[in-house]
């Protein structure tokens, strides 16, 4: 259902380093790649994630209890793309560890505020 999720950013080509180096793990590439429009991919078909300035040209915001979740195949790589995350810049938001039954997630915030995790789900 969902085809993308676009976040909101004041530098698009700081959050675009910040994002190349972080999806690059899960092997997402840049499918847009416009001056003030950044997407990543896995080229088949599954949802994309970008980045943009904002179109109204308001200043970029955070959503109020908005958060995107990034699946990933382990609680190791949990641990890893976390800890990749806050070298390249982000806040930690929570660290990864198990929250319930079988969900394991670390959450972090990037440079705008943006909260995001990775998570998996036995």
């Amino acid at each position: 259902m969902i085809g993308y999720i676009t976040l909101g950013t004041h530098d698009v080509k700081k959050a675009a380093r910040f994002y190349d180096d972080l999806l690059k793990e899960m092997g997402a590439t840049r499918v847009f790649d416009k001056e003030n429009f950044v997407a990543w991919g896995l080229g088949d078909g599954s949802p994309m994630f970008a980045v943009t300035k904002p179109f109204d040209g308001n200043p970029a915001t955070v959503g109020n209890g908005v958060m995107i979740a990034l699946k990933v195949e382990n609680s190791k790589t949990v641990d890893d793309f976390h800890a990749k995350a806050l070298a390249l810049g982000a806040a930690d938001e929570g660290a990864p560890g198990m929250r319930e039954a079988g969900f394991y997630c670390g959450y972090f915030r990037d440079m705008d505020g943006n909260k995001l995790n990775f998570f998996y789900h036995q």
